[in-house]
């Protein structure tokens, strides 16, 4: 079977836009939620080791005083 030069590139342009279709409606919101809940699951791991984060640590106070 032989393909005529017209019907080539029709076949090409089908091929590309199936291609992009894919690209952007699956594979781009696939990446970005896997890349987001990457980078909450290291956070989550980091923060399970170090600790949560929050404001310092008082200074101690010596004993007897007592702030106004």
């Amino acid at each position: 079977m032989k393909i005529s030069p017209t019907s080539a590139p029709l076949s090409r342009r089908k091929q590309e836009l199936t291609v992009f279709v894919v690209v952007t409606l699956v594979l781009a919101p696939v990446l970005a939620i896997a890349t987001v809940g990457a980078y909450g699951l290291g956070i989550w791991l980091y923060q399970m080791v170090s600790g949560p984060p929050g404001p310092p640590p008082k200074a101690a106070r010596a004993p007897g005083i007592v702030p106004r």
